[in-house]
């Protein structure tokens, strides 16, 4: 493979006028089709499988022409004190209110009159208006939310308060903000890290154009394959995260090789050829993780996985090739002033025949930085680096114990929204228990109908149940139940299980509330087999890699200990409340019930980005004659640097949205960020090298029967060096205490 990529390497640098042009069209006509493709609709939501999407499929059989999938939304009064609602001023404000909703939008289907629907409370200081819609809240107009939004203006000019809560207002999902953030910070953190605008803005531009042709295609398709809106969210976001850091790989290598006194082409070749092969199976490994979220059996997020795989797969190629390409514009600007100053002073003095590629190497090696001084640290104490390290993430995994999955309801949004003030008034007048009823579905006449509530009545935890509504044909009913408790408690999830045992099969529960329960014990029932699939999969495809056993396995351990304890500070912050203020938790519960598949998905790609980039290197030093602490250093000599930049981007990104009022994409950010960090700098910055200091050679053990069994596709470009004539730099170190003094040193 190494041979392959070094001279695809060389091919893009020699005709980069026409592979720059060829990535630009596409990117145009992309931009094209996504333009003049049809608008996405939100996409179905399904759940195959559970009983929630069964009665969902009942309903639409036996009540067409229903919206028993659509939004909702629930307009709550509450009268001045003193005040009934039933007031005649305050009852003319809310029938006005009935009114405009009514003739606001044509995909209202139904709004409720509380004063026939039995919708105020006993002490008449709160009432609601139920809104039903004829499609889901995704797909409702600004228009249609307007019309929403206004429909109480006239009651709070009469001094009533007015709330809406519900997923009607709940807005398609901005992306963007996170994009530029993460660009930003990417921009900031390159500079530093290569001292070079050009070298900095290269993985800038590549990984734009390579999440704008993902996304824009995405676009252009959503239509007809039913991909929805909200697919490409995913693919901008691991687009971004890969693009850059592939970029990344590629452009240190070459400014390395460049440095060990290569010309232009023959570095670009040489860095695609080596670098480029760990960008190959880190993008491999990524795509393995999202391709994987099949496992769990929701087509909405089967479309998100294989549309983020698709655009991690752009990212690859463009590193292979765009990447080299634009080297050959950037000329000596890779470097910042100084290195083009001492780039310059080595070509005349390798023309001069002073010095050449080996000398310019070992001039190089001369200099130890930050990631050198480090590796040498660990070599020295690695037990004592590598306790630390386990110790320290096992103390951080313990609140993962107490994992609650859930989906938090609007009781976890922020005191200053409209939803959460709704919850509220609705919570003190009616119960907490009316923020989320349950819709039961009977498939029987009148009488089971009627037998079906009475043994809802008798259960523990029902507030209240309203009687059952037949179908035309009378062979289905619906029934409402409003629980006691609020809807993400774990009592109104016991009782959605009572429902269930107790009734017979022709009985189905249903309803927003109860959706969520099936979602979460869904992806829970998810995880075990995504997390085998991904990890023995992806340990396959490291073993080929590194041509060892114990270091893919230690890749895969690595990795479950910084998602465990990433989850344990999730817990500690959003289900505990610990540190909750400072990350601006207002409301503590269950946690959202994909974080841990999401995690593993998306941290374990990143994760084996850092694994591959770092690892290989030494194993490519490894292979090259250095002895193991020896490929140690050099691994971290040139890879600590880029890693780090890598990692800290990646950390910036997630952390930004930590600020959301969403209790989910604060999650989402706070989780991310976390897990990038732990492993990142704990795993592979520390663990890692120590693992490998313990082990020395056993650690590129591999059986001969399994060494032959496994294809060689020479990552590390001992084929490549063998092919170009390349001596050995370190084949002349034949005393053993050559390793020891080095880590003296």
């Amino acid at each position: 493979m190494a041979t392959f990529l070094y001279k695809l390497g060389r091919f893009a640098f020699r005709r980069r006028h026409a592979v720059t042009l060829l990535w630009i069209a596409l990117f145009a006509l992309a931009g094209v089709g996504a333009a003049t493709a049809p608008a996405a609709t939100s996409g179905s939501f399904s759940m195959p499988g559970t009983e929630a999407q069964k009665a969902f499929d009942l309903l639409e059989q036996r009540f067409p022409g229903g919206s028993a999938d659509g939004a909702t939304a629930r307009v709550v009064f509450k009268a001045p004190d003193g005040e009934k609602m039933t007031d005649p001023d305050n009852k003319a404000a809310v029938d006005k209110a009935v009114g405009d909703l009514r003739s606001g939008s044509e995909q209202v289907a139904a709004v409720t009159d509380p004063y026939t629907a039995q919708a105020v409370s006993q002490d008449g200081s709160t009432a609601y208006i139920h809104v039903s819609y004829k499609v889901n809240g995704m797909e409702l107009t600004d228009e249609t939310r307007e019309a929403l939004e206004k429909a109480g203006t006239g009651a709070q000019k009469d001094g009533l308060t007015v709330e809406i809560g519900g997923d009607a207002l709940m807005a398609a999902p901005e992306t963007g903000t996170g994009e530029i953030i993460g660009v930003i910070v990417a921009g900031i953190v390159l500079v530093i890290t290569f001292g070079a605008l050009v070298a900095a803005g290269l993985p800038l531009l590549t990984a734009i154009i390579g999440v704008g042709i993902g996304v824009s295609g995405i676009t252009a398709l959503a239509s007809t394959l039913d991909l929805g809106t909200t697919t490409g969210t995913l693919a901008s976001m691991i687009g971004l995260a890969v693009g850059i850091d592939y970029a990344l790989f590629i452009v240190s290598r070459y400014r390395s090789e460049l440095l060990e006194g290569r010309d232009r082409e023959e570095a670009a070749g040489r860095a695609v050829g080596t670098a480029g092969s760990a960008v190959v199976f880190a993008g491999l490994t990524v795509v393995i993780a999202l391709v994987g979220l099949a496992v769990v059996n929701i087509p909405i997020l089967t479309k998100m996985g294989v549309a983020a795989a698709a655009t991690v797969a752009i990212a690859v190629l463009i590193a292979l090739t765009l990447i080299p390409a634009l080297l050959g514009y950037a000329g000596r600007f890779v470097f910042g002033r100084k290195g083009r100053t001492a780039l310059a002073e080595q070509e005349a003095a390798r023309a001069a025949g002073k010095t050449g590629p080996d000398e310019a190497a070992k001039t190089a090696e001369a200099k130890p930085n930050l990631g050198t001084r480090w590796a040498r640290f660990v070599l020295r104490r690695p037990v004592v680096v590598l306790l630390v390290g386990v110790l320290g993430l096992g103390a951080l995994a313990v609140p993962a114990a107490s994992l609650e999955l859930g989906l938090p309801d609007d009781g976890a949004q922020p005191t200053s929204t409209t939803q959460r003030r709704a919850y509220d008034l609705l919570s003190d007048g009616f119960g907490p228990g009316f923020n989320g009823p349950l819709m039961v579905v009977v498939d029987g006449d009148k009488a089971a109908a009627d037998r079906a509530v009475e043994q809802i009545k008798g259960l523990d935890g029902v507030a209240m149940v309203t009687p059952p509504t037949p179908n035309k044909a009378g062979d289905t009913a619906m029934v409402t139940v409003i629980p006691k408790e609020r809807p993400s408690s774990a009592e109104t999830e016991d009782l959605v299980r009572d429902i269930r045992d107790t009734t017979g099969d022709d009985v189905l529960v249903t309803g927003q509330t109860a959706m969520n329960i099936d979602f979460s014990q869904k992806m829970n029932d998810a995880l075990l087999p995504y997390l085998g699939l991904v990890v023995g999969l992806a340990f396959l495809l490291l073993m080929v890699v590194f041509r060892s056993v114990l270091v893919p396995l230690k890749a895969a351990l690595g990795f479950l200990l910084s998602v465990v304890a990433a989850l344990g500070a999730v817990v500690a912050v959003f289900q505990w409340g610990w540190l909750g203020s400072l990350f601006g938790v207002e409301q503590t519960g269950p946690i959202m019930s994909m974080m841990p598949i999401f995690m593993v998905g998306v941290v374990f790609g990143l994760a084996m980005d850092y694994e591959v980039f770092l690892v290989t290197r030494m194993r490519e030093a490894y292979v090259h004659g250095e002895r193991p602490g020896e490929a140690i250093v050099t691994g971290f000599r040139h890879g600590a640097r880029v890693v780090t930049a890598a990692a800290i981007i990646m950390i910036s990104v997630f952390a930004g949205f930590i600020g959301s009022s969403e209790q989910m994409v604060k999650m989402i950010g706070f989780g991310l960020a976390s897990a990038v960090l732990f492993d990142a700098f704990v795993v592979r910055m520390a663990i890692v090298p120590a693992v490998l200091a313990l082990l020395g050679h056993k650690a590129w053990w591999l059986p001969r029967w399994l060494d032959r069994a496994l294809p060689n596709v020479d990552v590390e470009g001992e084929g490549l060096r063998k092919e170009l004539g390349g001596d050995d730099r370190h084949a002349d170190r034949e005393d053993p205490d050559a390793e020891r003094e080095l880590v003296r040193a």
